[in-house]
């Protein structure tokens, strides 16, 4: 109801704009058009404890999506300030700040890195106020985010505050500076292999065999967290020689894409369910996703909607 009311309304202006002078009626009709269009667009917010979270779990799905127009964003929920073994505080934040806004524009995709000590991320009610703040914001379909069951606290913290935030979005009272959402959008979990207290289970399963390359472009630029091993690197592990440190890229790159490999092959099962079995096993790389029971619980066919690339 509210698109066509948002189509109604627009359309009402741009006769107006014409009648009096103002538009062509060529105009018109490209500018109408293109309104009800972009009113039809996705809108998708991400989020990851740290900047290299969401590249890792969602960048193929982000490249078809702004393949097809639709807008993403990706959020670090912490600025990574002690995510290196030889760097730390304010200038590994900003290097890793622009390691994730050029992975940003290879995928086409906007990003944010919040400024919370990689560390010390915590579920307080300011925080819930930020992400709540975001979401409604960006005016999301669609909310990632880690599960609450992992290694790592600020993982497990985001989790927990992206849950929160699920009902939160359409409170009107709570954050009343940002409008609350009128429909609670849908939240999905990434994959992950912790099993307790419950085993990561998904719902849908796409194939990013289009784009994997740009995945791994995106990722590959990433170079503090994964050509230097983060926090757990070593001086060995990227040396000084540019020909061994081509070296230690490509592996990393290969080990990335037998990661995206694993996932087609872990939930093949249900990449079937989506492509058929004959188109499914065909499938090499694939991202996987779970529904939150927080937000929104949509049926399969709302599900393909908001994952148009089935068809492709």
């Amino acid at each position: 109801m509210k698109h066509f009311q948002f189509r109604a309304l627009t359309a009402t202006w741009l006769r107006v704009a014409a009648m009096a002078g103002l538009l062509s009626l060529t105009a018109f009709s490209a500018v109408a058009a293109a309104a009800v269009k972009d009113n039809t667009k996705l809108r998708i917010i991400c989020f990851g404890a740290h900047p290299d979270d969401c590249e890792l779990q969602a960048s193929g799905v982000a490249a078809l999506w702004t393949a097809k127009g639709h807008k993403v964003k990706f959020v670090s929920v912490t600025n990574g300030d002690i995510g290196h073994w030889r760097e730390a505080g304010g200038p590994l934040a900003l290097r890793r700040k622009a390691e994730v806004e050029a992975a940003a524009r290879i995928l086409g995709i906007e990003t944010e890195v919040l400024d919370i000590h990689d560390g010390e991320l915590l579920p307080t009610v300011e925080n819930r106020r930020t992400l709540t703040r975001l979401i409604r914001e960006w005016k999301a379909d669609i909310v990632m985010g880690p599960r609450p069951n992992d290694y790592h606290p600020d993982h497990r913290y985001t989790g927990v505050l992206v849950q929160d935030a699920a009902y939160m979005v359409t409170v009107p009272f709570f954050c009343p500076d940002v409008p609350a959402l009128k429909d609670n959008p849908v939240f999905l979990y990434y994959p992950d292999s912790f099993q307790k207290p419950n085993p990561f289970q998904p719902d849908i399963a796409v194939s990013i065999d289009s784009v994997i390359e740009k995945k791994l472009d995106a990722l590959g630029v990433i170079v503090s967290q994964f050509d230097e091993g983060g926090a757990n690197g070593t001086a060995d592990l990227f040396p000084a020689d540019p020909e061994k440190q081509k070296q230690r890229h490509k592996q990393v790159r290969d080990g990335f894409a037998r990661r995206n490999q694993s996932v087609a092959d872990r939930f093949r099962v249900r990449l079937e369910e989506w492509y058929g079995k004959e188109r499914a096993g065909k499938v090499k790389y694939a991202e996987a996703f779970e529904i939150c029971e927080y937000g929104r619980r949509p049926d399969k066919a709302e599900m393909a909607r908001l994952f148009p690339f089935f068809g492709d």
